[in-house]
């Protein structure tokens, strides 16, 4: 029995011709002018969408996920893609700094000075199973790769490798028709083909999605080279959400359903799943949880791999002393090892979670939460920062116009372990836009200065270099004073370090 269909491993002698034509590809890529760099980028989206039928039917064989689930995520990926492409002609994310030639600076005269990020070379992305178009071959990781200049190695999952070999081969034929040099995107197969290829010093970042284990693992080795390079790594979270008795009030029925269909969505194999719902006393929702849970069709989950290590957690759980089963749910194997799922939700007050936390605390990646049932909302905050490190997202139900100490400890704590704090709604859905934060402290990821969703992805793959003193002629097109790419540059004329301070008076 295997977890995926046949796909060679990579071999030593491939990788060593992958890292080649990636560190050959790097200078034109990133000397691509931001317009030529953005149609690229657009070009693969359009391939992507236009060979969108081939691609899900490929995706929904491998991965068992809807054709309507793969449907809006093959549109996110090209969506992610063309939102980069605007973000490219923009320019503001070089972060362009012009310090002018300053003779009377308080400091001593000052040089000329021109600052702005550059690509930091080859990436590998290893990619993820749960999301097969946004996390995986052209996802969000290496889009925002792309638009920086770096070429990508993306290291497939072994839970849809057809599908990852063909979004290969469309993207990169796509890339290269619109002008990005051959080997600006390519894929490997094999967890030991990725951790070679990790090591080899042509490698200049690495970003990740999948568990922790396995995400520490290459974060060490990341930070174990000769050189160490970055290493974005989105590892585990439980995403706790809590419900203050005034919005226990106000939206129980709603709370209770959208609850059990955030669990319950594409069988639980999401990193935003709410895993834990803290609930006050006697809340009353347990037949409505019950109720909803039950409705709930059985759904397959990804590859083998993720069934087994479910069931594991599940039956870990189940077998807790002190819970309360609200819905048992099913797992059901097939011969060939797949396995479908319904939802399982029990329920266990504070004290138990306390006590049983070895048990109960790490994540179930799977259609699977727990209920805990509180009983004075001024500890929700104590209790949080107990049981819970760092998440990707914590969520807040409160009431309307609602403001105590009590629910303002609560978003002081969420702020400091999290790196989306929602009110109202269900953390599962991340929106590809400017402001998503898609990251946290670690477990959530093993780097929290960066995100894996939004614009703000783009800094990962970038590193600073300042010019001084430089002939205009040797300069780089963001830096020159004529500013052939018409990007921001930000300013600071000579003369103004007599005023420093002034504005807080």
């Amino acid at each position: 029995m295997t977890d995926t269909a046949t796909t060679a491993d990579t071999t030593i002698e491939e990788l060593d011709t992958v890292a080649q034509r990636a560190t050959d590809a790097a200078a034109g890529w990133s000397q691509t002018s931001p317009r030529e760099r953005a149609a690229a980028l657009v070009a693969a989206a359009d391939a992507l969408q236009g060979n969108a039928d081939e691609l899900i039917g490929i995706a929904a064989d491998e991965t068992g996920l809807s054709t309507a689930r793969l449907t809006g995520e093959l549109k996110r990926t090209a969506v992610q893609l063309r939102l980069f492409a605007d973000v490219v002609v923009d320019g503001g994310y070089l972060d362009v700094r012009i310090d002018e030639a300053d003779p009377d600076f308080v400091l001593g005269p000052r040089p000329d000075l021109r600052r702005f990020l550059v690509p930091v070379g080859p990436v590998l992305n290893f990619a993820a199973s749960n999301f097969p178009f946004a996390f995986s071959i052209a996802g969000g990781d290496t889009a925002a790769a792309l638009a920086a200049g770096c070429p990508v190695v993306v290291k497939a999952h072994q839970g849809h490798p057809r599908l990852s070999e063909r979004t290969t081969e469309v993207v990169a034929e796509a890339l290269e028709s619109a002008g990005a040099p051959a080997g600006t995107l390519q894929v490997i197969f094999g967890r030991d083909a990725g951790v070679t290829l990790l090591k080899d010093e042509r490698i200049k970042a690495g970003s990740f999605t999948g568990s922790i284990k396995a995400g520490r693992i290459l974060a060490d080795i990341a930070a174990a080279r000769h050189a160490p390079i970055p290493f974005y790594g989105e590892l585990g979270s439980v995403n706790p959400a809590f419900v203050t008795p005034a919005g226990l009030a106000e939206e129980s029925d709603a709370i209770a359903t959208g609850f059990v269909t955030s669990v319950a969505g594409s069988a639980g194999q999401l990193c935003t799943k709410p895993g834990f719902l803290f609930l006050p006393a006697e809340h009353g929702l347990g037949e409505i949880i019950t109720s909803e849970a039950q409705k709930v069709p059985e759904h397959r989950m990804l590859y083998p791999g993720i069934a087994r290590g479910y069931a594991q957690r599940r039956d870990a759980i189940l077998s807790t002393r002190g819970i309360t089963v609200l819905a048992e749910g099913t797992l059901r194997f097939d011969d060939e090892g797949q396995a479908w799922a319904t939802p399982t939700i029990v329920s266990v007050t504070a004290d138990q979670l306390e006590k049983h936390r070895e048990n109960l605390l790490d994540e179930a990646f799977g259609p699977l939460a727990i209920v805990v049932e509180y009983t004075d909302e001024d500890e929700l905050a104590p209790v949080a920062d107990d049981l819970f490190e760092g998440n990707l997202t914590g969520t807040v139900h409160a009431g309307s116009g609602e403001d105590s100490e009590a629910l303002r400890s609560l978003v002081r704590w969420l702020e400091g372990h999290t790196g989306r704090v929602l009110f109202g709604g269900w953390p599962t859905g991340v929106a590809v836009t400017p402001a998503m934060q898609h990251g946290g402290p670690y477990p959530a990821t093993s780097n929290d200065a960066g995100t894996s969703v939004g614009t703000a992805a783009i800094s990962r793959f970038m590193r600073a270099v300042t010019y001084q003193g430089a002939p205009q002629s040797l300069l780089p097109a963001p830096l020159r004073d004529d500013n052939p790419w018409g990007v921001p540059q930000q300013r600071a004329a000579a003369g103004e370090s007599s005023d420093w301070g002034s504005a807080a008076s």
